[in-house]
């Protein structure tokens, strides 16, 4: 089994079923920039690099009941920039991680049934008309891979609630409190409360 003629059929990045069942595809590629969606999450800053083997498993749940599932097992990694949660000023992280899925076709579990793959690694979900896209793997893996909170340093001023200055880079002449009405009127019941309790 070699790479590279197998590359050639990926630049779609698409897994079909017809071909993972003559052979299973090996796969290593340098994705750019703007390939895989990552919405507003994070932005990817030079190839997305990943490799690894798809290759379908045949579940056999009765005697003509055979669920083509694909099985997935890779590698990412790539440098991304995520807003940091504080300034939102971006900051460029490493990411890196393994995987090792299995799709099923969609509506495949439509009734409950034993499964025959329990591997506590292995993540179970689904594939659409016969194939399954890299670039929407990848997607999830990336953003399951993110830090839940970045901060661009540890003492990250943040942003002016009021005037939505940078207070890292200067400070603002805004006054300290609050900035909206409604929490003026918040303050005013904490001194009522005080003083109906004495």
């Amino acid at each position: 089994m070699t790479g590279s003629p197998l590359r050639l059929r990926l630049n779609s990045m698409e897994f079909k079923v017809v071909e993972l069942e003559r052979e299973p595809i090996e796969f290593d590629l340098a994705i750019p920039p703007g390939q895989v969606d990552l919405g507003d999450e994070a932005k990817q800053m030079g190839n997305l690099a990943t490799s690894g083997l798809a290759e379908v498993i045949h579940e056999h749940r009765g005697p003509k009941d055979i669920v083509a599932d694909i099985r997935l097992r890779g590698k990412f990694s790539g440098k991304f920039e995520v807003p940091c949660a504080r300034c939102v000023e971006p900051v460029e992280i490493p990411l890196a991680s393994d995987f090792d899925l299995i799709f099923r076709p969609a509506g495949a579990d439509s009734e409950a049934t034993e499964r025959s793959i329990t591997a506590p690694e292995t993540e179970i979900g689904y594939y659409q008309r016969d194939s399954l896209l890299l670039e929407d793997v990848l997607r999830e893996q990336v953003l399951l891979s993110l830090p839940v909170r970045t901060l661009c340093k540890p003492d990250c001023k943040g942003l002016c609630p009021r005037c939505g200055q940078n207070r890292n880079s200067q400070d603002c002449s805004c006054d300290e409190g609050p900035s909206d009405p409604r929490w003026e009127a918040l303050s005013g019941l904490r001194s009522q409360i005080k003083s109906s309790k004495h």
